[in-house]
Parts: structure tokens; C-alpha cells; sequence
């Protein structure tokens, strides 16, 4: 497990977390310390097992009490009103999670969804739309520029789909995605019902500055261009 998380990119796991805390905060900051707590830990394993089966289950239970004591952050309490909610939530729900359930997976599983969804929904904040009209002289053509500027994806797509105006009277729609990125299907949907409603109007659409990976995500599953669009994406 700890190859294939290395290999993708994540941090590897270890069961001497308690260990490794306490060795550190009892002064052994160094190589040395670690090199003797693996030594003595394997002459233990290898060679001292019939002595290690002699200690009391009572002395193991009180020695992992003290190694909870020691590892838990017991200012994170304190500073509870101090940080914001959503990582209040993220906190007291792993610890919830992992007293009630015995497991310690279980619990950090929980953690980073929680924080997954509060980062989804920060993010999608930041996402906007801006627009400005312009009416060309030569031929008297009505064009309205919109610009996306932030992350589109499933939390921010709906609101991606309400900037716009499809009531209004129109000839022309530039969409500029020049400083927007498009991170899923849903995003790639939103965009296809802002195009086709617009054109359903009469609108004459233009989607440009697409980045590289943007791109790739709308030419894959992007049906707005498609002769059949509108019963595709409408459902009828």
C-alpha cells in the first residue's frame, strides 16, 4: 500500500506513528534515535519474545494511554473559537469517528472527505462570470462578452449556468474561458445548456480561450455541436 501511494503521489502510511511522536518530543530528533528505536524494537521482536509475552496486558494498556495523552494536540482545543468551523468539523469529527469506531482508517477516511467538500465548496466561491455589451456600428449587431473566471466544476456549475441571460435581446454571445478552467462532465453540461439555450433564442454563440485541458474535457463530451444537441441534452 505504502509503494502504490508513493507511486501516485501520496504519503505512506506507518503504525510507529505513536512511537515516532513521543521519541520526538522525549528530545530524539536525530538519525541516532531512529536507528535505536528500530533496533531495539527488532532484538524485541527477534529475539525477546518470550520475555515480551511475560508483560501484563494492564502495563501495555496504561503505556498506550500515555502514548494517546502525548500525541493528541491538546491546544487544538484551546483554539477551537480561534479557527474557522469547517475545520472545526473536520477535527472533531475524525477524532469522533475514530473513538466510537475503533479504527483509525475509518476515521482519517472521514476527515478527508469532510475537508474534500468544505475545500469544494470554498473554491466554487471564487468562481464568476462578468460581462459587457458592445453594439457594433457597421451592421448594428447587439454582442454581449462574457468572461468565466475561476474553477467550474460540480459545485460551482449551477451557478455557472445562472450568469447568464437568455432573455436578453441579442445577436452575438462571445464566452471567453481564458481564465477559467473546466474540471468534469458537469461542468461540460453547463456548458452545453448555456450554448444551446442561447442559440435556442437566435444567439450566434462563440466559446473561446480554452485552455489545453479544458479543451480536451469539452471536445470529449460536449454535444452542443452536435446536430442532435438539443434532444440529447433536453432529454426529448
Amino acid at each position: 500500500a505504502n509503494i502504490a501511494a508513493g507511486s501516485l503521489g501520496g504519503m505512506a502510511g506507518c503504525a510507529m506513528i505513536g512511537q515516532s511522536v513521543i521519541n520526538v518530543k522525549s528530545g530524539g530528533r536525530g538519525r541516532l534515535s531512529s536507528l535505536v528505536a528500530g533496533l531495539v524494537l527488532l532484538i524485541l521482536v527477534v529475539f525477546l519474545t518470550p520475555l515480551l509475552e511475560m508483560i501484563p496486558m494492564a502495563a501495555l494498556v496504561a503505556v498506550m494511554i500515555m502514548v494517546s495523552i502525548g500525541t493528541f494536540s491538546w491546544a487544538s482545543i484551546r483554539d477551537l473559537p480561534k479557527h474557522p468551523m469547517s475545520t472545526n468539523i473536520v477535527m472533531i469529527s475524525t477524532v469522533a469517528v475514530t473513538v466510537f469506531t475503533h479504527n483509525l482508517a475509518i476515521g482519517v477516511l472521514t476527515g478527508v472527505l469532510l475537508a474534500a467538500l468544505f475545500f469544494a465548496n470554498k473554491v466554487s466561491r471564487f468562481m464568476y462570470v462578468r460581462s459587457d455589451v458592445q453594439s457594433l456600428p457597421d451592421d448594428q449587431t447587439l454582442h454581449r462578452r462574457y468572461e468565466v473566471v475561476g474553477q467550474v466544476f460540480f459545485a460551482s456549475a449551477e451557478r455557472f449556468r445562472k450568469s447568464f441571460d437568455f432573455g436578453e435581446d441579442l445577436d452575438t454571445v462571445t464566452i471567453d474561458l481564458t481564465r477559467a478552467h473546466f474540471w468534469d462532465i458537469t461542468s461540460v453540461a453547463a456548458l452545453d445548456r448555456v450554448v444551446i439555450n442561447f442559440r435556442r433564442e437566435g444567439v450566434a454563440v462563440d466559446v473561446v480561450g480554452m485552455n489545453e485541458a479544458t479543451a480536451t474535457i469539452v471536445d470529449r463530451y460536449a454535444v452542443h455541436n452536435e446536430p442532435d444537441a438539443v434532444e440529447r441534452l433536453m432529454g426529448h
